[in-house]
């Protein structure tokens, strides 16, 4: 009971000490906000087929005007355009204003595209990619890869049609959709909304920003009453050494666990975000992400006597970990060496089971495998980190 009261005064003293710091705690409150919303502009809710820019060339007549006609009245949404077509008069043309980035990238209509298409040839419509923008260049070439096939396909019913003249006018639409597209296809999914990439990215923020607060808190708070002489004082009190780390590890996992609240707010109620799953869940696995992270924290603190140090440490620590967890890109892209890696990181697990739940809707069964393994990997580093940071404080 004792240790319970010592750790709480701990806890107090250094949230205090927080508050206290009116520049620290605008930045604890910023910092988050800043993150969402820039973040939230940069992946949209919407598609990211949205204005971009391509060249066109149609060096054919009526057929490859009709094409040009469909691009430049292409909508995502009712008003909003999917391209801004810029009319050139060669390939090379476009390949140049792709060069000066002036476009993302074109097409080109070849002059006997129409002829072709009369004597039953199939001509070739040439797609130009932006090399230098590989996600807008993806984006780009499969829509308009996708408007060439649907436009084709427009021009092959019209040939099937007449074929079928004497074919009643109800049956003859089927049958042409049979021919043209024998096998259809349908898209499902667990939940009726769709999910966008920001849905993707925003437990990956939450979490990469609540582990973050912790790491950088408790080393620097640490560090900090070194240099200061404040943790002498501590020291001398009546109070236990385990109160003293668990009381600054519990100051810190408040204060994540707040910024952790801020972030999903945010991306509840500005970006649409949906969680599917138990809120207390999500909840929990902030805890249990916060607890894996807090040895490590603390074992960065034992090892650097001043706060530069630590600050230089947790950089080396965090920087790989933004890229290697899958905060920004599903681990499953990554090369397999990096995977590997990858799964020896925590922060790759808190992600994953946050996703689960908040996209996939997932409970604890769904979740049960990270659970073990944050707990394992927060006791094994909390074992290793006591007993150095006891050594520490006592030299």
């Amino acid at each position: 009971m004792r240790t319970i009261q010592d750790l709480w005064h701990i806890t107090r003293k250094d949230l205090l000490e927080f508050v206290r710091d009116r520049t620290r705690l605008v930045t604890f409150i910023i910092m988050p906000i800043f993150m969402m919303v820039m973040v939230g502009f940069i992946f949209p809710s919407q598609t990211s087929i949205k204005n971009i820019d391509i060249g066109v060339a149609n060096q054919d007549g009526a057929t490859g005007s009709k094409l040009v006609q469909l691009l430049t009245g292409l909508e995502v949404t009712a008003g909003s355009k999917a391209f801004n077509v810029k009319t050139y008069s060669s390939l090379d043309d476009i390949k140049t204003a792709i060069r000066d980035q002036q476009i993302n990238g074109g097409i080109f209509i070849p002059s006997d595209l129409e002829t072709d298409i009369k004597t039953g040839k199939q001509p070739d419509v040439t797609i130009v990619q932006d090399q230098a923008n590989p996600q807008i260049s993806a984006i780009t070439t499969a829509t308009l890869q996708k408007v060439v096939e649907g436009f084709g396909q427009g021009i092959s019913a019209q040939k099937i049609g007449i074929l079928l003249a004497n074919t009643p006018g109800g049956a003859r639409q089927s049958v042409i959709q049979a021919i043209i597209a024998p096998i259809t296809t349908s898209l499902t999914g667990l939940f009726p909304t769709t999910t966008n990439y920001f849905e993707f990215v925003a437990p990956g923020i939450m979490a990469m920003l609540v582990l973050t607060a912790v790491l950088t808190g408790l080393a620097a708070s640490v560090s900090r009453e070194r240099e200061t002489g404040t943790l002498d004082g501590i020291l001398v009190a009546p109070i236990s050494r385990l109160s003293i780390i668990l009381g600054k590890a519990m100051a810190q996992a408040i204060r994540g666990l707040v910024q952790g609240i801020t972030v999903l707010l945010l991306a509840i109620i500005f970006f649409g975000v949906t969680v599917n799953g138990n809120i207390l869940l999500v909840l929990l696995l902030l805890l249990l992400g916060i607890f894996s992270f807090v040895g490590l924290g603390i074992l960065v603190s034992a090892s650097s006597a001043e706060q530069e140090t630590a600050t230089q440490l947790l950089f080396m620590f965090q920087f790989p970990m933004l890229f290697l967890s899958g905060v920004f890109f599903p681990v499953q892209q990554m090369p397999t060496v990096m995977q590997w890696i990858s799964h020896l990181i925590p922060l790759t697990y808190a992600i994953e089971a946050l996703r689960k739940v908040m996209i996939l809707g997932g409970g604890i069964a769904a979740v049960q495998n990270d659970i073990l393994i944050l707990v394992g990997f927060g006791a094994v580093t909390l074992a290793i980190a006591v007993p150095m940071f006891r050594r520490m404080i006592t030299r």
